[in-house]
């Protein structure tokens, strides 16, 4: 491994590496990608929207906006890590890198499953999700918006490295929390799926050290294996890396800004979804575009679920509420005596319910909202049985469940492509105007010296595959700590020292923003649910 020359880590200026000359033809692309593409969102929505009887505008207005304002607030922090790199290494210049990240967000968003959308919505109590159309539904929405963008905001404006993904997850357990605490019988944890919050608090947890342990062996690894000055060298005024390693630096942001949109993204599709399903459910409680051979695998998943849970419960004893009994185990997250009788009942009803559609489009719209929620209780009352011990699942009777949960997501865990196109436009406009200060952070203001191209490859590489292998398993990863934690590990590798006045905000900012948003979203949630 080659030393630095003398003077070589010497911090540049932030005048040096982000006045790159600017291409002319980039910002009236982007104007133009931002008018189609909201363009496209409006008609679709539109579209979606004509027939329904009754839409309640202004809220749905005011929602979409705050939503949108979420996403666009996450594009300061977040995705503009994705394009700090190229950006401070004058790999790309600013307006470029931003079009091409936005482009890879983009179809980082299109192959995303729904999975830690959805995964972060199930923290929300049962009853929250299954009355979102109510005004504690609405006190929800609005209260986790107006405390996540506060949040955004003003760790923004003080330059911090904030994660998104703690803002929201935060704001949800803040809103659980006071929806418990409004009702005086209820435990006040007993709504909240602590399981749940555990997995992702421990991903979140767990992302920022792999980025830095990982960010810190591979550069150590490269210094060995490529025996070149190069790799230690920073960008100055008027001048580019060589091929290789602009190469090697406009992929590996490609790769983060992939893997951002198909994780961190998920975040502002959720918070649509819930406002959509909440306030137009006859347009979006359940997934319209399916055809014949969806209603048909879901009735045959739910009958031969029933089946199955037959052979392991006596029949359900007369005057049992079937609904009840499975609403409370799921509301408690707590397997019942009765629960396993109760759901065979209860999918016997939906069975029912569904015999005479070919479609979820068929279904009547006053019957729409209801049954999705029956068939969300019953996905949520299948995965206590499934973790439950006293109930002996054979293997085939696991294919059965799986087939079950397959059919509940396809009708009621979807994303329309409308959707992901207006976080991806959202989460462009936020980097397109909020990049500089991040990347000042990330390039200058983490390590002592400023940062190198070998630097920027380790950080980039290791946070790609961070929230890559975070998305297979359908948990949330902050790109913000995981590329912040990355290139600090890379700094300490070197032993070119770190500025601790910045890790110290940016620990300071990462334990306060779960406390913080969990308290302002409370406040909000109980100040709204009187206001509503």
């Amino acid at each position: 491994m080659s030393m630095p020359e003398p003077g070589k880590h010497d911090t540049p200026s932030a005048s040096g590496p982000l006045s790159s000359r600017s291409n002319r033809w980039a910002m009236p692309v982007f104007l133009l990608v931002l008018l189609v593409g909201f363009g496209y969102v409006f008609y679709a929505l539109g579209g979606r929207l004509e027939g329904v009887p009754a839409v309640p505008w202004v809220l749905l207005t005011a929602a979409l906006l705050l939503a949108f304002v979420f996403e666009f607030a996450n594009g300061f922090h977040d995705t503009a890590n994705a394009v700090a790199t190229v950006i401070y290494t004058r790999s790309m210049s600013p307006q470029l890198a931003v079009l091409w990240s936005g482009l890879f967000n983009f179809a980082g968003a299109l192959m995303a499953s729904g999975a830690v959308a959805y995964g972060i919505i199930a923290l929300l109590p049962v009853e929250l999700i299954t009355q979102a159309g109510s005004s504690t539904g609405l006190a929800m929405v609005f209260a986790l918006l107006l405390a996540a963008i506060g949040w955004n905001l003003g760790t923004w404006s003080l330059g911090i490295p904030n994660s998104s993904s703690h803002t929201l997850i935060g704001s949800i357990l803040g809103v659980g929390l006071a929806n418990r605490f409004l009702e005086p019988s209820a435990s006040i944890a007993s709504g909240i799926d602590w399981g749940q919050a555990e997995k992702i608090g421990l991903t979140l947890l767990v992302s920022p050290l792999i980025g830095f342990i990982g960010a810190a062996v591979l550069l150590l690894v490269m210094k060995k294996l490529i025996r070149s000055k190069t790799l230690s060298e920073r960008a100055s005024e008027g001048s580019k890396p060589p091929l290789w390693i602009r190469s090697l630096l406009i992929l590996t942001c490609t790769g983060v800004s992939f893997a951002h949109g198909s994780n961190d993204g998920q975040k502002g599709m959720g918070l649509i979804m819930l406002i959509l399903v909440g306030l137009v459910p006859t347009a979006f409680a359940l997934n319209q575009s399916g055809n014949t051979s969806q209603m048909t695998s879901f009735r045959t998943a739910s009958t031969q679920l029933e089946h199955m849970l037959e052979q392991h419960a006596q029949r359900l004893p007369e005057g049992v509420d079937h609904t009840a009994e499975v609403t409370e185990a799921v509301k408690q997250h707590q397997l019942r005596p009765l629960t396993t009788a109760a759901l065979a009942d209860y999918l016997s009803t939906i069975s029912a319910d569904t015999a005479g559609y070919r479609t979820f489009a068929d279904v009547p719209s006053n019957e729409v909202s209801q049954l999705r929620n029956n068939i969300y209780i019953t996905g949520q009352a299948l995965k206590l049985i499934e973790d439950s011990p006293q109930v002996q699942l054979s293997k085939s009777d696991q294919q059965v469940a799986a087939h079950y949960h397959r059919a509940v997501k396809a009708a009621t865990e979807y994303i329309p492509l409308w959707v992901k196109v207006a976080v991806a436009l959202a989460l462009g406009l936020g980097t397109m105007i909020g990049w500089k200060r991040v990347v000042v952070t990330v390039g200058e203001k983490i390590g002592r010296s400023g940062l190198d191209y070998g630097q920027g490859v380790a950080a980039q590489a290791v946070t790609m595959g961070t929230i890559l292998f975070a998305d297979k398993l359908g948990m949330p990863a902050s790109t913000t700590h995981v590329l912040s934690s990355g290139i600090a590990g890379t700094m300490a590798a070197e032993g070119s020292g770190l500025q601790w006045s910045t890790i110290r905000n940016m620990i300071l900012a990462w334990v306060l923003t779960l406390p913080a948003t969990m308290i302002l979203a409370f406040v909000l949630f109980i100040g709204l649910e009187k206001l509503f």
